[in-house]
């Protein structure tokens, strides 16, 4: 009797491991695709969010680098993920809105392909003079460059970015003919600039704030529509008499077919980690604006911005190798 007893609490016990096992197997990672190396922005942003939503979510969040072309390693793999909120991808809007009017072939859809759940960030960018340009203002950099059109370069963390397009605006509205000079981010750019290799800089103010306050460079003006908080001295392209102004985003995605409350579910989450003091700060500290939209309303600027750098990108000729 002893022995049936026992042979019945081993047998209930293994049916109840059983039963368990399936609910276990459930306790998924969910992984934020980055398409940059570490340490970026972006990559930051992605860490901060991943602390967040391990909590709200109650579940384990990853952040996985898939660095290259410009992003898209990182959106096709999304794109072939499947829509079960597992995995997703933290991607500023370049890949969405400018490279589309670039490549022939993406290996994506930025529309159909995939899932707008957040926007996290938005941001703009900085008009930044180095000690190869000469004292002034930004009208009277642009004027000795036109007096001097051999030195009229600008840098640029890659061609084919919102930055370069942008310097390219500033172009054609000032009447300075600007020759750009593509990096390989915005670093290497920099070191040029400060180095007197460049007289001028268009890229996030991120790249050039510290060398700005350190008296190294000067960043003249700023593209978005309404000055920076982390540069409330500096005015915009419009202030100075320049009609251009151009900003940027960084959305959280997922793959096509995520189920709605799924969605929701996640921007929920995403919206609260955007209220936290730490992120918020971060977010600040690389020159961005925390700045929460639902999905829809992410569908909508995306579909804005598609549609913005679609005549500038075809007047400035470039096409991608």
């Amino acid at each position: 009797m002893t022995m049936n007893r026992r042979h019945f609490t081993f047998a209930a016990a293994a049916a109840a491991a059983s039963l368990a096992a399936p609910a276990f197997a459930q306790d998924r990672t969910l992984k934020i695709l980055v398409g940059f190396p570490p340490g970026g922005s972006v990559d930051v942003i992605a860490r901060l969010l991943a602390d967040k939503l391990r909590v709200s979510l109650a579940q384990n969040v990853i952040v996985d680098n898939k660095p290259g072309a410009g992003g898209r390693v990182a959106l096709n793999e999304l794109k072939r993920a499947a829509p079960d909120g597992q995995t997703l991808a933290l991607t500023p809007s370049g890949a969405l809105v400018i490279q589309p009017w670039l490549y022939s072939n993406l290996g994506y859809d930025p529309v159909k392909d995939f899932t707008p759940i957040s926007r996290v960030t938005t941001f703009d960018f900085a008009v930044t003079a180095g000690p190869g340009a000469p004292a002034g203002d930004l009208k009277a950099v642009l004027a000795w460059m036109k007096a001097n059109p051999a030195k009229a370069n600008y840098a640029t963390s890659g061609a084919g970015t919102v930055p370069h397009f942008a310097g390219q605006m500033l172009a054609q509205a000032s009447g300075v003919p600007l020759t750009h000079v593509a990096y390989r981010g915005g670093a290497p750019a920099a070191q040029d600039l400060i180095g007197g290799q460049v007289p001028l800089m268009v890229d996030t103010a991120s790249e050039t704030l510290e060398h700005h306050k350190a008296g190294k460079a000067r960043i003249l003006a700023v593209t978005g529509e309404s000055r920076s908080r982390a540069l409330p001295d500096v005015p915009t392209l419009k202030e100075v008499g320049i009609n251009v102004a151009a900003d940027a985003f960084f959305g959280l995605y997922g793959p096509a077919g995520l189920p709605a409350d799924v969605a929701a579910r996640i921007d929920r989450a995403v919206a609260d980690a955007l209220k936290a003091p730490d992120v918020q700060d971060k977010i600040y500290g690389f020159g961005l604006v925390p700045s929460h939209a639902p999905s829809a309303d992410l569908v909508t600027t995306q579909a804005a911005h598609l549609k913005k750098w679609e005549a500038p990108i075809k007047a400035s000729g470039f096409k991608a190798e």
